[in-house]
């Protein structure tokens, strides 16, 4: 099959999947005589296990060390476990983050009392910015982890 048709039989974009290409998550196809690339099987099982992976907010190092295994299916297998528990950790001080976060929307939400001239919620967000930035701090609230720059890919919709 072509890349458009691996695109749409996962509802991956193919820029993505000539990005998983590039960073070796995705084997490279073998070409036609018109230079296409031409997908297996085996590539549309891999890309739909990366696209699972990834939707549970996976980092593409993570996918990395996953495949690894995948690859030498009779290697002892608890690095995958230590792979999923430190991900589950991730996922845990992620969930406390979005917490504190909610709180903190609430709070700001509350301080509107209709007039914009004297909104505490623009004022909140405002003196917010302002002590954040100037602690040297990012501006954003949860600590979500972002991968290295090489691991994020390209932009992708909600779907990716």
């Amino acid at each position: 099959m072509k890349i458009g048709e691996l695109a749409k039989a996962t509802q991956t974009q193919t820029e993505t999947i000539r990005f998983y290409e590039h960073e070796g998550l995705l084997g490279k196809p073998p070409r036609s005589k018109g230079n296409f690339r031409l997908y297996g099987r085996e590539h549309l099982e891999r890309l739909a296990f990366i696209r699972h992976c990834r939707s549970l907010d996976m980092t593409l190092e993570e996918i990395r060390a996953l495949l690894r295994f995948q690859d030498a299916p009779r290697e002892n297998c608890q690095a995958i476990n230590d792979v999923l528990e430190e991900h589950i950790d991730h996922v845990s001080r992620r969930i406390r983050d979005l917490k504190e976060l909610h709180k903190e929307l609430k709070s700001l939400r509350d301080q509107c009392d209709g007039v914009a001239a004297e909104c505490g919620i623009l004022d909140g967000l405002k003196s917010v910015s302002l002590s954040k930035a100037a602690a040297g701090h990012s501006v954003h609230s949860v600590g979500y982890r972002k991968p290295p720059e090489s691991s994020r890919g390209p932009k992708q919709s909600a779907k990716n």
